[in-house]
């Protein structure tokens, strides 16, 4: 008998997470209803505790109250949606009966990029499917809709197809630092993060159904300040860009443009999209809200009044 070589160290990466989070992570089956007649849509979901709760995407639950998760050992069991929030594309659903042991959360402010990350799911309906990839970039805005953009996502090219939505983003001690979100492209998929201000979005969902949110319309993503700037600001080396204004929204009342570098809001410092989602949930709404900006190398004021976000 020919002697069986031992798995790469790669290999045994992949595997061993794949071993871990696979039962953890249930296949959505969703029904919805559409100018054809009901139906159904598919996605995937993460056990994150020992008594029923998943989190999935928003948008993998639409306006639905509930469907039926599938899980690895052939279980099934019927869910109740018990909140979503449109903003981070993040939704708390309930599982009934037994569940398997629930995933370890990790930290997605630790991630590196070029790091192994591992994406556990159900593309296309194929239960359990896993691939890898690394970390691509982080701290991606995605526009989702006229009123939405989902803030600070992770960029990785592990290989993600619809039904992969919902899912697990795993790194290499198989703790869960992303929620999969959407296929962006050929070799490109997006994933929420899970860090400090998607745990208190989670916490928010599972207590009250709800997240209310400050709401700007502005897209950015981390830029550097340039050099000649940087001793005059602090030694400051970062703020945001701002990669698109949604027309008539607080930031461009504001008089917010395309390409302005975000400096502060609120009197702090904002060097990542997370340091603006820190500040823009219900306490944010409707107060002024004083920003700076660089903008063809001048500092530039501008007050904006956040308005909460209405789920489409």
């Amino acid at each position: 008998m020919a002697e069986i070589e031992p798995l790469d160290a790669y290999s045994q990466i992949v595997t061993g997470v794949a071993e871990q989070l696979t039962p953890k992570v249930a296949s959505l089956r969703v029904p919805r209803r559409g100018s054809g007649g009901r139906g159904e849509s598919l996605g995937s979901a993460v056990v994150f505790t020992a008594d029923g709760f998943l989190l999935t995407n928003a948008h993998v639950v639409g306006q639905a109250t509930g469907g039926t998760a599938a899980f690895w050992d052939g279980t099934t069991a019927p869910f109740t949606v018990v909140g979503a929030d449109p903003l981070s594309d993040l939704a708390v659903v309930r599982a009934t009966g037994d569940t398997p042991p629930p995933a370890v959360l990790g930290e997605a402010d630790s991630l590196v990029v070029g790091q192994l990350v591992v994406a556990v799911g159900n593309p296309l309906g194929l239960a359990g499917s896993v691939t890898a990839g690394v970390v691509s970039a982080l701290g991606r805005s995605m526009p989702a809709g006229q009123q939405r953009i989902i803030e600070d996502v992770i960029q990785t090219d592990a290989a993600l197809n619809p039904g992969n939505s919902g899912g697990a983003l795993a790194d290499s001690r198989a703790r869960v630092v992303g929620i999969n979100t959407a296929v962006a492209g050929v070799g490109l998929g997006l994933a929420v993060p899970i860090n400090d201000t998607t745990r208190r979005i989670v916490s928010a969902l599972m207590h009250d159904g709800r997240v209310r949110r400050a709401y700007l319309g502005i897209a950015v993503a981390p830029a550097p300040v340039a050099p000649v700037w940087r001793s005059r600001l602090g030694n400051r080396s970062t703020g945001l860009r701002v990669a698109s204004v949604v027309a008539g929204g607080p930031a461009d009342r504001a008089g917010l443009r395309t390409g302005d570098l975000l400096l502060t809001a609120d009197g702090h410092e904002v060097a990542t999209a997370q340091d603006l989602q820190r500040l823009m949930f219900a306490e944010a709404i409707g107060r002024r809200l004083g920003i700076t900006v660089m903008r063809n190398g001048a500092l530039v004021d501008v007050i904006a009044e956040p308005s909460e976000l209405v789920a489409a």
